[in-house]
């Protein structure tokens, strides 16, 4: 089955896309929306009985995990490595004045 795009369909989806196609790139995007409608048209002649419907190859699930704190309080062991600390913080070299 053969899809035809028509002219109007063309400037009406160049509007909304907002391109500027020239007489030779309408023609382009007509040819490649109609191949791309025929594809489509290829796809629902498959026989897709027992086929479950899916939204993403690979199954997903839910891969939140309880927001605990693993690690506590290890500031002093932090600033250790600090080449100076004032009050907790590292101190860094002003960057503007």
């Amino acid at each position: 089955m053969a899809n035809v795009i028509s002219d109007e369909t063309i400037e009406y989806v160049g509007i909304l896309a907002k391109l500027e196609l020239d007489e030779a790139g309408k023609e382009q995007a007509k040819k490649d929306l109609e191949e791309m409608l025929d594809y489509i048209d290829q796809l629902g002649e498959l026989d897709t009985t027992g086929v479950e419907p899916m939204s993403h190859v690979h199954p997903l699930c839910n891969c939140f995990r309880e927001d605990v704190v693993t690690n506590g309080d290890e500031r002093d062991k932090i600033l250790a490595n600090a080449p100076e600390e004032k009050d907790g913080a590292f101190v860094v070299p002003k960057t503007f004045d």
